[in-house]
């Protein structure tokens, strides 16, 4: 018995040092960042992301091959998908995508990672995705399949559609919210939009956490003929703030704030679950 106890002993004891070394190893391993977006894999709005955290994990890059702006969570069906690896980003791996920003993370996590990253990052979007804007987003559509996959995410914007927009005060911000995440333990559907008002880092007057404004765009469809004759519409519209708050996204950008909005994916209207549960009686 004696003999047997201290084979079982031994054993206890390789398994448990087995086990310490490996919690060990995984615990020092880098965590492991997605980054897309939907501006495209060229887009200056991605490389100024990669920069900004590139020294925070192993980054890996899945984007689109071409601007997907306005998708919101299309995906592709009924054609087929493509994933090319380039080398767009010195010493990072890069792949290009032929389909949405929601196809490029369902990709990266099936076929690229084999896992689920740590986190996934998504822009730095060129234009707002502040208010009802969150709804069309492929940027914020990227964050949110992220997160529905148990992936934390964050989707990042920049009030400035210039292709020579400065993102300086994006890159250092971004870095500070990435690195919040990082090392906060944060449930595992968490998805964060944030944007950054279009001014030089001095100028920032700090980071809110908001609530998400009721603005929208009071839509118009100008009507045109094409060279042949026939008829075709071209969307414009103008931005309409409906909400005075002081806690919105909108009124924080308009001060110089970078906006820091919580969101999800479920849809719910739980107050108006709870009247109809007790008004409606079938």
């Amino acid at each position: 018995m004696d003999f047997f106890n201290r084979v079982q002993r031994y054993v206890f004891c390789l398994t448990f040092t087995h086990l310490m070394a490996k919690a060990k190893a995984k615990k020092s391993d880098p965590p492991v960042i997605l980054v897309t977006n939907d501006d495209g894999i060229t887009a200056p709005g991605i490389r100024n992301l990669i920069e900004a955290v590139k020294d925070l994990g192993k980054i890996i890059v899945v984007a689109p091959d071409k601007p997907q702006s306005g998708m919101g969570h299309a995906i592709t069906i009924g054609h087929p998908l493509r994933l090319h690896a380039v080398q767009y980003f010195e010493g990072i791996e890069a792949y290009q995508c032929t389909g949405t920003p929601v196809d490029c993370v369902k990709l990266a996590v099936d076929k690229i990672l084999h896992r689920k990253p740590d986190i996934c990052l998504s822009g730095i979007n060129h234009g707002a995705n502040h208010s009802i804007n969150v709804i069309y987003s492929g940027t914020m559509s990227a964050a949110v399949e992220a997160a529905i996959e148990s992936i934390p995410s964050i989707g990042f914007s920049l009030l400035d559609y210039s292709i020579e927009a400065d993102f300086s005060a994006a890159r250092l911000y971004a870095r500070s919210i990435v690195g919040k995440m990082l090392n906060t333990k944060m449930d595992k559907h968490t998805i964060l939009n944030v944007n950054f008002p279009a001014v030089s880092p001095k100028l920032i007057r700090g980071v809110k956490i908001c609530r998400q404004a009721y603005a929208k765009y009071e839509e118009d469809f100008l009507e045109r003929d094409d060279p042949s004759g026939r008829k075709y519409f071209w969307l414009t519209g103008e931005f309409v703030n409906f909400d005075k708050g002081r806690d919105t996204d909108v009124w924080a950008l308009k001060n110089n704030y970078v906006s820091v909005v919580p969101v999800q994916f479920d849809m719910t209207n739980y107050g108006l679950k709870t009247k109809l549960e007790k008004t409606w009686k079938f």
